[in-house]
């Protein structure tokens, strides 16, 4: 009698590893399933379709489709709408798996000169980045910095 006694916590214990296995393994597998995001916005065709080159003008196409969050950076030729589909799968780094960009062009009058739309798979690449400026000091501290300008100086601007 005792004997079944503990052959059945052996069973009940084989059986709630297995239980937790289970349990442990589907955590895993959840944790690994890719998760997508999506950034920035694109106007819908038909609300391209609206817009006609040569009569509209910066005003009507914000009226039409909205501002968009990136302008041209010289003369304010260009909007640009720029939407991304990002794969975040796990530990790894994220992943670009589609962009779309909407680039509304502009006459120096602001009238409507061109709509075009570029994505991953026309094989252009859009590089967007910011316009940051670089030092042209790098891996110099500022005590070297200050040493290198002592004794620079001339005596004729001390005479005037």
């Amino acid at each position: 009698m005792g004997r079944s006694v503990v052959e059945r916590r052996i069973r009940a214990l084989a059986g709630a590893r297995l239980w937790l296995g289970g349990i442990a393994l589907s955590l895993i597998v959840a944790a690994c399933a890719p998760i997508y995001r999506n950034h920035g916005y694109i106007p819908a065709e038909t609300d391209l379709a609206q817009i006609e080159v040569g009569s509209d003008t910066r005003e009507t196409v914000a009226e039409k489709v909205g501002r968009p969050s990136a302008q041209g950076l010289l003369n304010d030729i260009g909007w640009f709408y720029v939407q991304s589909r990002w794969k975040h799968y796990g530990a790894r780094a994220p992943q670009e798996i589609e962009r779309q960009i909407v680039a509304v062009t502009f006459t120096e009058s602001g009238v409507v000169q061109n709509v075009e739309r570029f994505g991953l798979e026309d094989g252009r690449v859009v590089t967007l980045s910011r316009r940051v400026t670089d030092s042209n000091i790098r891996g110099v501290g500022i005590i070297a910095q200050l040493m290198r300008n002592f004794g620079r100086f001339n005596a004729g601007q001390f005479l005037n």
